[in-house]
């Protein structure tokens, strides 16, 4: 006998299933109902007409195939092949795919920007919204820019932290190599083997690239010192996880991918520090990354951290937010020693 799909319960049904599944796992209830929404969506995605050009990375790619954070991620980062996106524009770039110069760097994203909001509103939404309806899911959609969001209606209250719908952020920027294909399944579906849940099948971005990027995007907002961090403290949380999985040993040890990261960011993501001097990709990977912020920036940290907390993002007990800075700190020391060593 064929299992029922968890899509075609009646809303009470998927309630109570759900509730099941939370006293048999980590997960709160409506965090399990967001993950199903996740898991269908990168499902349409990666059975679409463009799945051989996209790779999924970020967080949720962390969380839900390399599984070395151990904390909710809730939205869905994917990239589109450069070369397959805008061919005559990288002819000749390299397997890198970078922009020779910064006055180069800027036409191709004039370029690409427009080109990719028009894919997503007229390629990607279609798709998905098809894709979904046919999978009995109902949702209602909208498009911002490069972004698409996938609205559900929510079985249970919302948080006010973790909102009833999945943003998929599009970028077309950069070769989303180096990667590999592997399955994702929801969390819910171990604990209601009765069920039938969504699965997808994605092109995942390797752990360890991943780390640089979370590594450098981090060292940005240190050298800023910024004082808004709403959502950031998650970022702190995955390089920790990341360090106890072996995936920062690996990366620390990966030069030429650290050099490559740099050079991504330095072309695509040039950023300037609190005092207006540009930030040095290149040195941040060779002995001078900031991991740990101090004064205002640190306070906002701390601030959201605890509400992470609060709405249940982790999936067991976490450190308190000092032990987590002291093992930042930890991993930023070791790392430059890594990169001093191989200058």
């Amino acid at each position: 006998m064929a299992e029922a799909r968890y899509q075609d319960l009646s809303a009470d049904d998927q309630r109570d299933a759900l509730q099941v599944a939370e006293h048999g796992g980590n997960h709160k209830a409506h965090l399990l109902e967001k993950d199903i929404w996740v898991v269908a969506t990168l499902g349409v995605l990666f059975d679409g007409p463009f799945a051989q050009h996209l790779t999924f990375k970020g967080g949720t790619s962390l969380s839900k195939v390399w599984r070395a954070i151990r904390r909710f991620s809730e939205d869905v980062d994917i990239t589109y092949d450069i070369r397959a996106f805008a061919p005559d524009l990288v002819s000749g770039a390299g397997d890198e795919a970078l922009p020779p110069t910064r006055s180069q760097e800027k036409r191709w994203t004039r370029t690409i920007r427009p080109h990719l909001t028009e894919w997503v509103r007229d390629q990607a939404h279609p798709v998905v919204e098809a894709g979904l309806a046919r999978a009995g899911f109902t949702a209602a959609f909208r498009v911002d820019g490069d972004r698409l969001f996938i609205g559900y209606e929510p079985l249970f209250e919302e948080t006010g932290l973790v909102r009833p719908e999945v943003m998929v952020e599009f970028g077309a920027r950069s070769t989303g190599e180096p990667h590999t294909i592997h399955p994702v399944v929801c969390d819910a579906a171990a604990h209601l083997p009765g069920l039938a849940f969504p699965t997808a099948s994605p092109a995942v971005m390797l752990a360890e690239r991943t780390f640089w990027e979370k590594a450098t995007a981090i060292h940005v907002f240190c050298r800023q010192e910024r004082r808004r961090g709403e959502r950031l403290s998650r970022h702190w949380h995955d390089l920790a996880r990341l360090d106890e999985a072996g995936v920062a040993g690996r990366a620390l040890a990966d030069r030429s991918l650290a050099l490559s990261v740099a050079r991504h960011k330095a072309m695509f993501f040039s950023e300037n520090d609190a005092s207006g001097t540009r930030i040095n990709y290149e040195a941040a990977v060779s002995g001078d990354l900031h991991l740990v912020p101090a004064g205002a920036a640190l306070a906002v940290l701390t601030d959201d951290y605890a509400r992470m907390l609060a709405d249940g993002m982790l999936l067991e007990d976490a450190e308190p937010f000092d032990a987590l800075m002291e093992r930042c700190t930890a991993i930023e020391a070791r790392a430059n020693a890594a990169g001093s060593r191989s200058r």
